[in-house]
């Protein structure tokens, strides 16, 4: 087979682009022959086509371009689709795995006496160490620790180790490809599951799966339609997972309907979709991004993340950002709009949010099921904020909810020092007794017993906050917590 543009094609290999025939073999064809040959592939403009039930996977090493070109994934019939968790396309390396060794690392370890022949995305672990156990609804016992970082050909760690490892159980290695896979394009339209699943978790896939470093999405719109009163969440129609240096730029999202679920706990949860997500990934870049409807508390948040590492948000618009299992290194917010879910965090290093405008209950929030910690300094910057969109509340800036009676896998801390440089509160609608804002939660809210005094896993507060150019709509000052020992261990310069 010629293509004398030296450009692949999906009609060469059998598409119809009608938007009722099954195109995804053809797709799986025509990419596996373009990665064979080291050609780009680019569809028909305009043409709508039908990526089918089939349990297939088109396989995407080589530069794509979808253009103006749609795509219908109907998942409306769960009894028609073959494997549901199974990704539609998965943009992988035609590299080999590395085979790397080494036998202990430190936290925030710097090099190792390894010399890859080109630099190479490492994930290490240590099974008989668990992190990350869960409290509440959703509970669980943690997962194995680990860390991915790149591992540089003249040893160097970028990525900052977060973890002890007397041994290293389990080392995966895959070199980075030098040359950016770019995947632009495409108009995608999900018409939603509407499978009832009352107990537990089922997550759908039908997606695209990223396991190449150094790749970038452009452009790509991902639509979905035909909600009902019941369905299950998906796991993120775009998924990076384990590899580094991953770029999502000008893309859009939409915001999925929020089911109900019987939790770990055996109490009702809410459970919701996400539209992009990222696991272990180093270097993860969201540019230009948006969605609709992001302060509709009816829709979940769009985005979740775990185990990542560097991680930037410029210029989006988005119902939120949450890392789940913890970032590391940088945490960094600009010019972007956060809706009803806002800002979530668990981790350490650097988090900084500047020239940006944010809707959530908190304007930032360390999740409570992980420990709400944050190990590091938060820097906020020329930052608007109101709270809970505007409905009634008593606005407190930071949550930070930590009882200290429960052993998440790590010692946790509030930030170290919170650095305010130009923030405006729209505390205007509060309750009739409201007496100003609070820079942070009581860590204690929501004991279901009483407290002693000395805790088996304390939580370590926050030891200042430096405030300059911090306005509030009601004009009345800031406190500290509502909790005193919080109001106590923190200096406040500034107010």
């Amino acid at each position: 087979m010629e293509f004398p543009d030296g450009v692949v094609n999906y009609e060469s290999f059998g598409a119809k682009g009608d938007g009722v025939a099954d195109d995804l073999p053809a797709m799986v064809d025509a990419h596996a022959y373009a990665n064979e040959h080291g050609l780009p592939v680019r569809s028909k403009p305009g043409v709508t086509y039908h990526l089918g039930y089939r349990a297939l996977t088109a396989i995407i090493s080589t530069s794509t371009d979808w253009n103006t070109s749609r795509f219908t994934i109907d998942d409306s019939d769960q009894d028609a689709v073959e494997d549901h968790k199974a990704a539609l396309f998965q943009v992988r390396s035609l590299l080999d795995p590395v085979d790397i060794q080494f036998d202990t690392l430190t936290r925030d370890q710097k090099q190792l006496d390894v010399r890859p022949h080109q630099d190479c995305f490492v994930v290490a672990e240590y099974d008989q160490k668990r992190v990350y156990i869960r409290r509440g609804l959703n509970q669980n016992s943690g997962a194995p620790q680990h860390d991915a970082f790149i591992l540089q050909t003249d040893g160097s760690i970028e990525g900052d180790i977060d973890w002890e490892y007397p041994e290293i159980t389990n080392i995966e290695a895959h070199a980075i490809d030098p040359e950016t896979l770019v995947i632009s394009g495409g108009v995608f339209t999900t018409y939603a599951n509407r499978e009832h699943h009352p107990n537990g978790y089922n997550y759908w896939s039908r997606n695209i799966v990223i396991n190449r470093s150094n790749t970038e999405v452009n452009g790509l719109i991902h639509y979905v339609v035909g909600e009902t009163d019941v369905g299950c969440p998906y796991s993120g129609f775009i998924s990076a997972r384990k590899c580094a240096r991953i770029t999502l730029r000008d893309c859009f999202a939409s915001g999925h309907k929020i089911y109900q679920t019987i939790g770990a706990a055996g109490k009702p949860v809410s459970m919701g979709t996400y539209d992009y997500n990222a696991n272990n990934v180093v270097g993860f870049t969201m540019i230009g991004c948006r969605q609709n409807l992001i302060t509709d508390r009816s829709r979940w948040g769009v985005i979740g993340s775990n185990f990542c590492k560097d991680i930037l948000l410029e210029d989006c618009t988005l119902s939120r950002m949450d890392t789940h299992m913890g970032v590391s290194g940088t945490y960094v917010i600009r010019r972007c709009n956060l809706g009803h879910m806002g800002l979530n965090a668990i981790g350490r290093g650097k988090l900084v949010l500047e020239d940006s405008t944010l809707y959530g209950g908190s304007l930032i929030s360390f999740r409570r099921d992980y420990g709400s910690t944050w190990e590091g300094n938060v820097a906020i910057k020329n930052c608007r904020w109101i709270p809970a969109c505007g409905e009634e509340t008593t606005p407190q800036m930071i949550n930070t909810t930590n009882d200290g009676m429960h052993d998440f896998g790590y010692p946790c801390f509030m930030p170290e020092e919170v650095v305010i440089d130009g923030l405006t509160v729209e505390d205007t609608n509060t309750p009739d007794d409201y007496d100003g804002m609070y820079f942070f939660a009581d860590p204690d809210t929501g004991a279901e017993e009483e407290l002693p005094d000395e805790r088996p896993y304390p939580y370590e507060p926050c030891k200042k906050v430096i405030v300059k150019h911090l306005t509030t709509a009601s004009g009345k000052a800031p406190r500290v917590s509502p909790n005193e020992k919080a109001s106590a261990a923190t200096v406040v310069e500034g107010v």
